[in-house]
């Protein structure tokens, strides 16, 4: 029998440690990597920061209307809103013309904060609460800026999130 002969060359050895070590580091991070993309606590992570941006983006569209631009202003409320919330400014949006016009009021909105409340991503329903600073300005006099909370309760649509509830946060101490 022929007798291999196998010189030991230590570059030899250290090349095939690295090349092993580097295979198992690379299956590892590919492992780690489909997990995390697969984790259900990322899933709900993405469906919650979703629901937040959506949320804020809809509370400031709802609190920022121009009278010179209504119809585009009106619009971005009903593109922002589903359900009853929706239904009432559909069959208000006449009325509210009117005196939106006959006020002639400028009010714009800037988000300071929000957080979810509450998300229930199978149920396709999450509540938000949005701090905003509003600036009303009227034809004659200086703007009057306030700030305030608003709490929204969103359905996810084919769309994406939409308010189907908006309303003032209570403020202070409640209790009687």
């Amino acid at each position: 029998m022929a007798r291999v002969r196998m010189t030991r060359n230590p570059l030899t050895a250290v090349a095939v440690v690295l090349t092993l070590a580097a295979a198992v580091a690379a299956g590892w991070g590919g492992v780690s990597r489909y997990d995390a993309g697969h984790d259900a606590s990322a899933a709900y992570a993405q469906a919650r920061d979703d629901a937040l941006a959506a949320g804020e983006q809809a509370v400031q569209n709802m609190n920022t209307l121009d009278h010179r631009k209504l119809e585009k202003g009106l619009d971005s409320w009903e593109d922002s809103t589903t359900g009853d919330l929706h239904k009432q400014l559909v069959d208000g949006r006449d009325v509210f013309v009117k005196q939106i016009r006959q006020a002639k009021t400028v009010s714009t909105a800037q988000v300071l904060s929000g957080a979810v409340t509450e998300l229930d991503d199978r149920a396709g329903k999450a509540g938000v609460m949005v701090a905003l600073r509003v600036t009303v300005t009227a034809p004659k006099g200086k703007p009057a800026v306030k700030e305030s909370r608003m709490l929204g309760q969103l359905t996810r649509t084919s769309e994406g999130w939409k308010l189907n509830a908006l309303g003032q946060a209570p403020v202070g101490n409640t209790a009687g």
